[in-house]
Order: C-alpha cells, then structure tokens, then sequence
C-alpha cells in the first residue's frame, strides 16, 4: 500500500521527494475523480445544449467596481495561511514532514511569511480590480451556456461532498468525533469518510445550484448521474491504493484458478490506517509498517470493476432514455444494488439491529430507483395523450 505519494514515488522510482508526504494518495484518487466528473457532465449539458433542451441564461453583472472590503479580507486570510504554514514548512521541512497531518493541524507557523503573502495577496486582489474599476460601473447582462456551470457544479459537489462524508462518519463512528474534539491535532480529518453522506448532502446542494442558476433539474441530475457513478468507482481506487481500512470480511478461502491471489484476498501492507500487526516485508515504510494478520477480501476493487461497468451502461443507455430523470433513478437503483451487496463481505459499524448504515440507505435507494423511474415513466405516458391533443 501507499499511503501517500511520497511513499508510491519512492517505492517506484526510488526518489526521495519529502514534500509529496502532504499528498494522500487516497485524496489524489479522489481529486481525479472529481476532474472526471466534471469532464462528462461538461459533455452531456453541452449535449443537451445541442438538443435545445438546455436554454442559456441570461445574467447581470456590475463591472468596473473596486475591490471590496470582503474581498481583500478574503485574499488576505488566504494568503496568510498559506504564507504561515508555507514558509515554515520549508525551513522545518524535515520535522513538518515528519508528520503532515500533524503540522496541518497545528498552531505551528511562522507568523512573518504570513502577514508578508497575505498582504501581498491583498494587494494583488486591489491591484487587479483597480485596473478594471470605472469612473461609472455599469450594469452588463451576460449570457451563461448550462456547460459553462460545470466547474462550479463540480467544487460545490466537491466542498459539500465532503463535508457530508464526514458527518456521517462521525455519525456512524461517535467515539472518533469526541476523539477529534479532545484531539484536533490528530488525523481525525483526514480519515474516514462515508461515501453515502456525501453523496446525499452534496446530491440536495447541487440540486439546489441546478434550480437557482436555471438548469432544469432532471436534465442536471441525469447529466451528472454518469460520472458520479464513475467518480465513485475511481475514488475506490485510492481506497485500495492507500488501505484505508474500506476492505472485506477475513477470506481464507484457496483462490479460484482464474482469479489473481490479490484480486481474491489480501492483507494491506503498510495500510494508511497502521492497522494489523508488524509487517516484515519490503517495503516497509515508517510509521505505516503494519499488514493485516489475515487476509480479506479487496472489497475497493470489486466496487471499482461494478461502478466503472455501470457507468458506461448508464453512459451508453443516455442517448436512447428521453425522459428526464430516469437516468439520475436508474443510477440510484444501480449504486443501491452494488453497495447492498458488498456490504455482505465487507467489514462496517453495525447501525440498526444487524443492519450497517450503507445497508439502509442503499435500500433506500433502491427503492427511491423504482419508484422514481415508475413515477416519470407513468408521468410521461399520461401527458403524451394531453399533448397529441393539443
């Protein structure tokens, strides 16, 4: 496993490139995930803006105004964080890498790297809306294409995504959050996610962007259904890649001829998590040197394999459903299905009775799936008659 690109970097390559120890390779998984999201749901509003199902909107904006208050503030804090923690990282680079998660966290930074790229950064953000400021601003109306919205989409998902993940982490795991809380220095950030809190609480907020920036929603949801699923399949790669404790059950069951031993079980060396007991084989990386003392099955990959199948169904079946909505429904059913299942190898917190959180939600979801695609299949075929006969 690696936990981070450093360790994959120096594993692979042999080069020793300390700083890269901030980059979770469970985090680069999931930032490529984001891109590729964002990619096809660009492609699939820019198709639906062919179609004429998607309308640009127009928008006013004020040009020529000077920078505000609220804005320099902003630039300013941003360029203080950065400047604090950037400048001391590079004259402690040894301690500071030592443990990133850590120094992240802590009250640790050099206050005059700080204030000196926070206020250059402020004054940057002066400079360049001075340039443009008018002796009158005006008032100009824009035209805004729906493709043009995906970026946006994308970090509101991103941003809200995890949050989501988080909460419901916690939820399901109290004695982590009151961990986090006595020890915010830890890596009680960092680790553990649920991938169904973000999915919800990022679901209902991109909803509400689609509905106040003129995107239907249907045709928002179904343009973005595809490469969530296809998000979701990549994003379990880095928990793969990085063991971050998303495996299966205990299999000691022999492999099958036409499977891989690793692809039947496997016992995460060097996990993020430091899970399992001394590992005593190479590579053995500091503070990570730990292997499962049982072999379980690689829960991540069979998810990854089924999410990226799906996507491309739902990517090939885009074209030929019509109605509005039945994509966003079919991916529903798809990723209840998928979750329900693994959840029966996979090891989780028990959350109602002998049910697993993951467990009712994606029943939830399945449900949500039918009823949904009943529901606008039945929708349409009643208005169709209505619009003959108009």
């Amino acid at each position: 496993m690696y936990p981070t690109l450093y360790h994959a970097l120096l594993d692979l390559t042999g080069l020793d490139l300390p700083f890269l120890r901030f980059l979770n390779s469970f985090g680069f998984f999931v930032a490529l995930a984001f891109v590729f999201a964002s990619w096809t749901l660009g492609l699939e509003l820019r198709r639906k803006e062919v179609q004429g199902l998607l309308k640009p909107v127009m928008r006013k904006v004020t040009i020529g105004l000077p920078a505000s208050p609220l804005e320099l503030i902003i630039s300013g804090l941003i360029g203080f964080l950065i400047g604090w923690k950037g400048l001391h990282l590079v004259l402690n680079l040894t301690e500071s890498t030592a443990d990133p998660q850590a120094f992240l966290l802590s009250g640790q930074g050099n206050y005059l790297g700080g204030l000196a790229l926070g206020a250059l950064m402020a004054w940057q953000k002066w400079r360049e809306k001075d340039k443009l400021k008018l002796a009158e601003p005006k008032v100009e109306e824009i035209r805004m294409e729906a493709h043009e919205h995906s970026g946006n989409i994308t970090m509101v998902a991103a941003l809200w995504g995890l949050i989501g993940a988080k909460l419901f982490h916690w939820l399901e795991n109290p004695d982590e959050f009151l961990s986090f809380i006595k020890n915010p220095g830890g890596d009680g950030v960092f680790s553990g996610l649920t991938m169904y809190g973000g999915l919800i609480l990022a679901g209902t907020m991109v909803i509400r962007y689609f509905r106040k920036n003129g995107i239907p929603a249907w045709h928002g949801a179904d343009s973005a259904a595809p490469g969530v699923m296809l998000a979701y399949g990549i994003g379990r790669i880095g928990c793969q890649v990085s063991g971050d404790g998303d495996w299966g059950i205990v299999n000691l069951a022999p492999a099958p001829s036409w499977i891989p031993s690793w692809l039947w079980s496997y016992s995460y060396p060097n996990n993020v998590n430091s899970v399992g007991i001394p590992f005593t084989g190479q590579p053995c990386f500091e503070g990570y040197c730990t292997v499962l003392p049982e072999p379980v099955y690689p829960t991540p990959l069979y998810e990854t394999v089924v999410c990226v199948g799906f996507f491309f169904l739902l990517w090939g079946l885009r074209k030929r459903i019509t109605t509005p909505g039945v994509i966003f429904f079919a991916f529903l059913l798809l990723n209840g299905i998928e979750r329900f299942f693994i959840e029966k190898i996979r090891v989780n917190v028990v959350f109602a009775g002998s049910w697993t959180q993951a467990e009712v939600i994606s029943v939830m979801l399945v449900l949500a799936g039918v009823i949904g695609i009943i529901w606008l299949r039945r929708k349409t075929n009643h208005s169709a008659p209505t619009a003959a006969a108009g």
